[in-house]
């Protein structure tokens, strides 16, 4: 039996693959007949594979698929996508992991890593990678730090969560394996306090951050309170995360001095587009992965430029666990044209909130996961809160519970007021408001113990 990395090949993964100046000199610069003729090749490999899979089996021929039927990749949207419910059935169906892998298949059983997701929005789900597609995602991501201007002289703290959690074991893997930094695993608040993670950063000279915005903004903030000041104590030289909707001011004044960068992905696929030092949009791995972008309701494809789901098929997995077809939920949109720094392959808009947390008030799509963006533009606010579905009167209310940075007892009825008119007028549509203290809502948002905070509660 051969070792986890003979399986892997990473000679090969950086062949096909290419990061740093090699994908610059390479995927980024091939005309579109290249670009198809390399994913035509790769998607049916991963066909083949789907169909040794009994997950792929039951959902194609449901859909009235048979083995031939899906000769290249124009015929992809004659697949059905499928989402996270429909992992979870099969896990149900079939526990404790479900028949969506290979584990079992026709090629017998290989190196699998096994992980889970957060359960952010539902139970974890399990996840599963073979050797070969756990480093060639690894080497995508190094792909956008060294894009980004990570380099090896760079000591990069990370607060992605540890434990079943893919996050913190993805990110050390593709900083130690591709990228060569000094890495420091801090992890969330819960497995490092946020006093020592600031502390650590300071002793060990980190220049670079990586993690989900919330938190790394909370750190910012935490530093300042032990009398320091990012930027100046804490030359941070560069920040690469997950930012939303408008995320990139409000960390720019965080950590003033950084360069800010914006990535997206989820733990079935790895990274999917990155932001490049032009800021115009992420470029997504077109050679690693085919996006669509559907509309949430009748799963079609929508046209470039108007927003809906981000639906996946990852063409380099091709092992344990195939995706192909999976609806994120995720929202956003394919940007027009192309960016400015010579990469051919489109440009996502970046996540926009998620279809299946949208709340309608009053004919009026809200997504509470962009609504700290506005928040961070309220002088008097800290950008943390958390949202509460409720009904009243026969008609649905979300409550926005808002921390408030230190102020005076007659200044909270303008700072409500101001913060209110703020949200109405950039929503569209009146919430309800709720101020509280700095680190009121950690409870609820679970932000010091939790990868992801959570942002809704449905108490309805």
């Amino acid at each position: 039996m051969m070792t986890y990395f003979q399986e892997a090949d990473p000679a090969r993964i950086l062949d096909e693959y290419p990061i740093g100046g090699a994908f610059m000199r390479g995927p980024a610069r091939w005309d579109a007949a290249m670009l198809r003729a390399v994913r035509e090749r790769r998607f049916a490999v991963l066909i083949r594979r789907g169909w040794e899979i009994p997950f792929y089996q039951r959902l194609w021929r449901g859909a009235g698929i048979e083995p031939g039927d899906i000769k290249g990749v124009d015929d992809l949207v004659k697949l059905p996508s499928f989402s996270k419910t429909d992992i979870m059935a099969s896990v149900e169906a079939h526990p404790p992991f479900g028949d969506f892998h290979g584990m079992d298949g026709a090629e017998g059983r290989r190196s699998v890593v096994l992980h889970t997701t957060s359960g952010t929005t539902g139970a974890p789900q399990p996840l599963f990678f073979g050797a070969w597609d756990r480093e060639v995602q690894n080497a995508l991501l190094a792909r956008a730090y060294l894009l980004q201007g990570m380099t090896e002289r760079d000591v990069v703290h990370s607060t992605y969560g540890f434990g079943m959690v893919n996050g913190g074991h993805y990110i050390r893997e593709a900083v130690a394996h591709f990228v060569g930094a000094l890495f420091l695993p801090a992890g969330t608040g819960l497995e490092t306090r946020s006093e020592q993670q600031v502390a650590l950063m300071r002793r060990f000279g980190v220049t670079a951050i990586v993690g989900f915005a919330d938190y790394i903004l909370k750190l910012a903030a935490i530093a300042r309170e032990a009398g320091l000041e990012p930027g100046r104590d804490m030359p941070i030289r560069m920040i690469s995360g997950h930012l939303g909707a408008d995320g990139h001011a409000a960390m720019a004044q965080a950590w003033p001095g950084a360069a800010v960068y914006d990535w997206y992905g989820v733990g079935d696929t790895g990274i999917i587009a990155a932001e490049g030092p032009d800021h115009d949009g992420l470029y997504i791995w077109e050679d690693a992965h085919l996006v669509e972008i559907l509309d949430p309701e009748r799963l079609a494809p929508v046209a470039t430029g108007e927003r809906g789901n981000i639906c996946v098929t990852v063409l380099f997995k091709n092992t344990i666990y195939p995706v192909i077809r999976f609806n994120t939920n995720d929202v956003s949109s394919i940007l027009p044209g192309q960016g400015g720094i010579g990469i051919g392959f489109r440009r996502l808009s970046g996540f926009q909130g998620r279809s299946d947390n949208m709340v309608k008030l009053r004919g009026i799509n809200v997504y509470p996961t962009g609504i700290g963006a506005i928040l961070n533009e309220i002088d008097g606010l800290n950008g943390e809160y958390v949202c509460r579905l409720v009904s009243r009167d026969g008609r649905d209310e979300l409550i926005v519970t808002a921390e408030a940075s230190a102020f005076a007892a007659d200044d909270r009825t303008a700072l409500e007021r101001r913060a209110r008119d703020t949200l109405r007028q950039r929503l569209g549509v009146a919430v309800l408001l709720e101020l509280t203290q700095t680190g009121g809502t950690a409870a609820l948002s679970q932000i010091d113990s939790r990868q992801k905070p959570i942002r809704l509660i449905d108490e309805r």
